[in-house]
């Protein structure tokens, strides 16, 4: 029952979106927000943790590739590969902010070891 009730409202809410000819929108929206949310992720990330943990960053890259696969609906699928793509990207940038860090351009975390 509630994954019919899930379906109905992201349904709703899809055809909404496409009544009133803003899918895109809404996807650059999603897209900004998400990008956005990922530097934050990947600097904090780095600090606490360091390198180690960028197969966490690959796993969420493959479980949001593989449902952007699944999902049916178009903005939710887009959203996801957003998500997927930008964990991904994170990868790249966890490493290359252990760089940053190495040239004294992000604080260090003395803690860590």
């Amino acid at each position: 029952m509630w994954s019919k009730f899930k379906i109905k409202y992201m349904t709703a809410f899809t055809e909404l979106l496409n009544n009133y000819n803003i899918t895109g929108l809404a996807i650059g929206f999603g897209t900004f927000v998400i990008i956005g949310l990922f530097h934050p992720i990947v600097i904090k990330s780095e600090y606490f943790f360091g390198v180690k943990i960028w197969w966490l960053f690959l796993i969420a890259g493959v479980a949001g590739s593989v449902l952007a696969l699944i999902i049916k609906d178009v903005l939710f699928s887009s959203l996801l590969g957003v998500f997927a793509f930008s964990s991904f990207w994170g990868i790249l940038e966890l490493f290359e902010q252990r760089q940053r860090v190495a040239k004294g351009w992000f604080p260090k975390n003395q803690k860590r070891k």
